[in-house]
């Protein structure tokens, strides 16, 4: 179940979405096949330390963080992903249940110009068993997030698994 705080987040700002429940997953790649959904409308949300502060970026699915071009952005000294700990001390979240509504957070949002290419996409909702559908644009508003590129595609091996599940 979507936390109250997420939902009252959106609907007190006016954005539009749709909860899309679904079974239980821990991953954005499960996520994608339990909804049949492609990756690329999948969106993945990493908590980042960078220096001495968090920052959120979203980035889709199938691509992976490119941390010397997220370092450089950011120009930080050193940037690493954050422990689950963090996560938890933090956030107070759960590993696998961040949402990209950094304001509800409390910390800079950054967003790859790749997943701007899809219309809507599928964010985390502090969830396990439901997920939301929402534009890209709007959330790029919601959060007035900077736009970067941060992210490569991901290794072709991603992308066999995927066609091997999908022939089965």
């Amino acid at each position: 179940m979507i936390p109250k705080k997420v939902i009252n987040y959106l609907d007190s700002r006016g954005v539009k979405y749709e909860k899309v429940p679904h079974k239980q997953v821990f991953t954005t790649f499960d996520l994608a096949n339990t909804l049949k959904e492609k990756m690329s409308k999948i969106a993945k949300t990493l908590l980042v330390k960078a220096d001495k502060k968090y920052v959120l970026v979203v980035l889709p699915a199938h691509y992976r963080l490119d941390m010397a071009k997220l370092k450089k952005v950011l120009k930080a000294k050193a940037i690493e992903l954050a422990p689950e700990k963090a996560m938890e001390k933090i956030l107070k979240v759960k590993p696998g249940a961040l949402t990209p509504f950094a304001g509800l957070h409390k910390v800079e949002p950054y967003l790859d110009k790749a997943l701007l290419k899809a219309e809507k996409a599928i964010f985390g909702a502090g969830s396990f068993t439901e997920s939301l559908r929402m534009k890209v644009k709007d959330l790029y508003k919601l959060e007035k997030m900077t736009v970067a590129e941060i992210s490569q595609a991901a290794k072709t091996k991603v992308k066999k698994v995927l066609a091997k599940k999908k022939k089965k």
